[in-house]
């Protein structure tokens, strides 16, 4: 049996038809279309595309998105109070900061001062706080894309062992919260994890948000687990692959997500999902 594929690319395209219907009803309805100001410092090529992209989503669905583009050379107390006026104004809804920040501004600093009924990322302190607690409001955008995936082919939580290979703040350490939520018995496995292929061979769903190249051997999948590859990583000859060894755990798996064409279309979907929700909890 060949692992079935997990398209991320035609759910991301469902809800961002439900989400333009959504927000057509309101605006018709005489509610302030949803805004969302984007903030790029610096000029990195892979954030200029991502940023580009979501601005896009945003447009397709009916979202107002402000750029707010500023150079490398911008200081971190510059950056907090853009950040500051943006909180205050009523016809922005989320604030999105495209990371990585440049050396000389401390991120998670800057990031504590978008007040968290617009933190659409889901990265505040208490956002992830909110879902530690199992009261989720604004979620992380990748992980709680994992679970619309992992949703959307009926996926059985309860009683299984979810192993997360990585433990960042924005995708490992959210994605196990989501999990342990969801019912499952949750392993977190990072750089200090001794015997990797042990704990990824317990694993009836795995998600690797590590960002190497087939990190993951194919030979450790266990039979008719459920893979999900956050990893995107891009190689010499140009082509994109994940952290997992797609060729040979496809083999063994159930389900398996594509790189790309997987969890990054539901990253995106799931940045506009919040900023309509942003919208519709904390109407200005």
């Amino acid at each position: 049996m060949v692992a079935q594929l997990i398209d991320g690319k035609a759910l991301a395209a469902q809800t961002r038809k439900e989400i333009a219907a959504t927000i057509l009803t309101r605006t018709t309805q005489g509610f302030s279309q949803p805004g969302l100001a984007v903030i790029l410092v610096g000029n990195d090529p892979a954030s200029e595309i991502y940023v580009r992209n979501k601005r896009h989503a945003c447009t397709e669905v009916g979202i107002k998105s402000i750029y707010h583009p500023l150079p490398d050379t911008t200081t971190e107390q510059t950056l907090i109070s853009l950040i500051k006026t943006l909180n205050q104004d009523t016809q922005i809804h989320g604030i999105l900061l495209q990371l990585p920040l440049p050396a000389s501004i401390n991120s998670d600093k800057v990031l504590e001062h978008i007040t968290p009924e617009k933190d659409v990322d889901g990265f505040h302190p208490y956002n992830l706080g909110r879902l530690a607690q199992r009261r989720p409001l604004l979620r992380p955008c990748t992980p709680y894309g994992v679970m619309m995936l992992l949703n959307s082919i009926n996926t059985t939580y309860k009683g299984r062992h979810a192993v997360v290979v990585g433990a960042s703040n924005i995708v490992g350490r959210p994605m196990a919260l989501e999990l342990l939520m969801a019912g499952c018995t949750v392993t977190i496995c990072h750089r200090y994890t001794q015997d990797l292929a042990s704990h990824v061979k317990q694993a009836d769903i795995l998600v690797s948000a590590v960002g190497k190249p087939s990190i993951i051997k194919g030979e450790w999948i266990k039979p008719q687990a459920t893979i999900v590859d956050v990893g995107i990583n891009r190689l010499p000859d140009g082509s994109l692959t994940g952290d997992v060894e797609f060729h040979i755990a496809k083999e063994k798996a159930a389900w398996i997500t594509p790189v790309p064409g997987g969890v990054g279309p539901m990253t995106v979907a799931t940045l506009l999902q919040n900023t309509l929700t942003a919208a519709e909890q904390f109407q200005q």
